[in-house]
């Protein structure tokens, strides 16, 4: 890191935060990004399991 480099974020830097209306927006912003990244993560470690389960034979979802 040079002297005088700021520190890396995922938040832009170019963003008047003092503005009321920009700070709520990209609070919105970023809760609505992780309330997706959260929802798929759930979506997709529900599914390895689901598919773990079925293949140890001990999950019987209606199939005979």
């Amino acid at each position: 890191m040079l002297p005088g480099e700021t520190i890396q974020s995922f938040l832009p830097q170019d963003i008047p935060w003092w503005m009321p209306d920009h700070a709520i927006f990209m609070g919105a912003f970023y809760l609505a990004l992780i309330i997706i990244a959260s929802g798929v993560g759930f979506v997709v470690l529900k599914s390895i399991k689901d598919s773990f389960s079925e293949s140890d034979g001990h999950g019987d979802h209606g199939h005979h």
